[in-house]
């Protein structure tokens, strides 16, 4: 029988208090934001919103792993309560408690469960327990609470990175659209500066003969 000890921590540091938020000043002024001191120049702006992302990116995977494996937990953690609550009900009585587990994957095995007050419980790292009923439904109740905490943390989490890396790729793109169209103006006003030199610089004609 599953505690699902190992994995049920809340953990209360968040993606969005060790990574640092993307910068939405970017996507509605770019050209405020690109006078800041640290961005004079746009390709390094780009590269260190490109780190950026795949940072946001990277946990985002971590994030979904951990999500699937709290999903898959949390029923295993009810259906050991559930479980303990039954064995809670019968340990009184002659009444055998017919069940199945879990043999091997996708191979279940009937068991009857004589009334008993003792349950061992699976807390993950090759390590078993037993407890008395009452300490396990206190234990699998406090498993399953946290758990459930943590998937809605996660859940959190991930729109958090959802939205940061939207954010961030718009901003990448407008700075990108906000250089080229700088290099441009740069370049016109350069050739209309050297077509004026060239006007400017045509010698008079004094009529010497």
């Amino acid at each position: 029988m599953t505690g699902g000890v190992g994995h049920t921590r809340h953990e209360s540091r968040r993606p969005h208090l060790l990574l640092s938020e993307a910068p939405y000043s970017a996507k509605d002024d770019v050209d405020s934001y690109m006078k800041k001191e640290d961005n004079t120049n746009a390709q390094d702006v780009i590269k260190r919103l490109d780190e950026q992302l795949n940072k946001y990116k990277f946990m985002d995977v971590h994030l979904q792993a951990r999500r699937k494996k709290l999903k898959s937990q949390i029923p295993d953690i009810k259906s050991s309560l559930q479980i303990v609550k039954e064995m809670k009900t019968t340990k009184d009585t002659a009444e055998v408690i017919e069940t199945r587990f879990l043999l091997s994957d996708q191979v279940y095995i009937k068991a009857n469960i004589p009334p008993t007050d003792r349950v061992c419980l699976w807390l993950g790292a090759n390590v078993m327990l037993e407890y008395g009923l009452e300490d396990a439904e206190g234990l699998l109740s406090k498993n399953l609470g946290n758990a459930t905490k943590n998937l809605t943390q996660v859940e959190h989490d991930l729109d958090f990175l959802r939205n940061q890396c939207t954010t961030t790729e718009v901003t990448m793109a407008r700075i990108y659209n906000w250089d080229v169209k700088r290099r441009r103006a740069e370049k016109a006003a350069a050739e209309d500066k050297s077509k004026g030199r060239g006007r400017g610089g045509k010698g008079k004609d004094f009529g010497f003969e």
